[in-house]
């Protein structure tokens, strides 16, 4: 491969949301008024290429727009990391489920969340090198 082909047909955006259309749930109005769209995801479950994953956490309002706050935890335990939203694939609102084109293992090797660092811009950059990496070697 030369350097100017990609396996991909597009360079992956880790901050951009594919398809923002989707984001809307066309049934319910309310979802349209929030500055925020990704609000209306909250806790639609989360289904990565080989399975369940998560659900987006209730407190994704802390993590910005360009990100998903998915809690990946069992109900004893809590292990919360952010996909950036070029990660998600597609979105069915009927079934609430948000896909991502990540295995559950990536995900879950994902930067785990900490409201002490998040912000921080080597949090930031670490987050968009591990899922644009992971998107080099998509199965």
């Amino acid at each position: 491969m030369t350097a100017m082909q990609q396996p991909y047909p597009f360079p992956f955006a880790p901050w951009v949301w594919r398809d923002a259309v989707a984001l809307f749930d066309t049934r319910n109005e309310a979802v349209d008024d929030h500055d925020r769209p990704d609000v209306g995801l909250l806790g639609y479950e989360v289904e990565a290429v080989d399975g369940r994953i998560g659900k987006v956490d209730e407190a994704n309002a802390v993590v910005p727009a360009d990100c998903l706050l998915v809690d990946t935890g069992t109900w004893l335990t809590s292990h919360q990391v952010v996909l950036p939203v070029g990660a998600v694939a597609r979105i069915d609102h009927d079934a609430k489920v948000v896909h991502v084109d990540r295995t559950k293992e990536q995900v879950k090797g994902g930067p785990e969340y900490d409201a002490d660092t998040f912000d921080a811009d080597e949090f930031r950059a670490r987050l968009g090198d591990y899922y644009t990496e992971s998107y080099r070697t998509a199965p």
